[in-house]
């Protein structure tokens, strides 16, 4: 059985020293421009040097249009090179693994910050986006791969692909409302189209070693277990990919399928076969033991957020002490703060989860 503390290698990139990579973690922290900015920089590394063996971005828009929220850090315009050139070098000092989190929030990027009325798949009543043209997806494919060369070229480990939470990835996946008929939506197949062809063409267009993972969450947004499953097993068993990092909204709770509801969401992931490629997955894990048992209950590592917000060295202190439990909430602003939270990020937590900030 491994433990938190056992190394871990993938087909490509770097091995991590432990099972704790670093979640995705929106934070609002650059500049209205999508560079760089020094809070966030102090931020991720602030875990890197906290002792996660991966060190992950927030997600990085790879197209202006393709903004979510304020202060996204981008991926589409070389001004945003020497910014990323320094965060991918500050999180090697530190002593970890590095992976920039590409991303396009498509029906739900905000036109307000972005200038561009936002688009999806679909002609959308709901947020006003627009059904994007062939030629736009085809675009749309080719800046995922660009965002990931510029990865590269910046010095990250690697990439992970946002294919999770109801951003444009998914929403292509969506069998609810992705009824396209130029081949990239209507059947399961086709739905996944997109996914695949970007993941083609980041493993051409990078080097060998280059590192790609893709994160997906199972159920909500149109996503059923069923094709959650089917489209993990592929992935898992493609040899494309180096890790699936599984968002499961809480690991150990049971699937909202009836169906499915016999065991936990994780149980059902790990079961699947998955030849080399690593298995992550986050959810709840809010102390050491947890962590152990997502390990035992068969994921190859685990993905740390908001206990990584609440301790920048959730990943030390577990490893030290087979005890540890996150700190109890609500905390105070001050708390965050001295763990490397800039005041918008506070801000943002302390409006988005209830009982988190005093």
């Amino acid at each position: 059985m491994p433990t938190l503390h056992d190394p871990l290698t993938f087909t490509r990139g770097p091995a991590m020293a432990n099972r704790f990579m670093l979640a995705p973690l929106t934070n609002w922290q650059s500049n209205p421009d999508g560079t760089l900015n020094d809070v966030e920089y102090h931020w991720l590394t602030m875990r890197a040097q906290g002792g996660f063996a991966l060190t992950m971005t927030c997600a990085a828009h790879v197209q202006r249009g393709g903004q979510g929220f304020p202060g996204q850090l981008g991926v589409w315009s070389d001004d945003h090179l020497p910014g990323l050139t320094r965060l991918a070098a500050g999180i090697h000092a530190a002593g970890s693994g590095s992976s920039l989190q590409i991303q396009h929030s498509g029906r739900r990027s905000d036109p307000k910050l972005t200038g561009e009325p936002a688009v999806c798949p679909w002609d959308d009543a709901e947020t006003g986006a627009r059904a994007m043209t062939t030629a736009e997806v085809e675009q749309l494919i080719e800046d995922f791969i660009g965002a990931a060369v510029c990865a590269e070229r910046a010095g990250f480990h690697g990439v992970e692909l946002h294919g999770a939470h109801g951003y444009l990835l998914a929403q292509f996946l969506e069998g609810e409302l992705n009824h396209r008929t130029d081949g990239y939506g209507g059947s399961f197949d086709h739905r996944c189209r997109v996914l695949r062809t970007v993941i083609d063409g980041v493993r051409a267009r990078t080097q060998p070693g280059f590192q790609l993972g893709l994160r997906l969450s199972p159920e909500r947004f149109g996503i059923t277990m069923p094709e959650s499953l089917a489209l993990a097993g592929e992935m898992l068993q493609s040899g494309k990919l180096d890790y699936l990092d599984m968002s499961l909204w809480d690991c150990f709770k049971p699937p909202q399928e009836a169906a499915y509801a016999g065991r936990p969401l994780i149980d059902h992931f790990a079961a699947l076969p998955r030849g080399n490629t690593r298995l992550g997955v986050a959810g709840k894990i809010m102390d050491a033991a947890t962590a152990q048992r997502c390990l035992e209950h068969g994921a190859d590592f685990v993905l740390i957020g908001r206990g990584a917000m609440l301790h920048h060295d959730f990943a030390r202190r577990a490893l030290a002490d087979s005890g540890f439990k996150s700190i109890e909430r609500p905390v105070t602003r001050a708390y965050l703060a001295n763990q490397g939270l800039g005041p918008v990020f506070i801000d943002y937590v302390a409006n988005t989860w209830k009982n988190f900030v005093t």
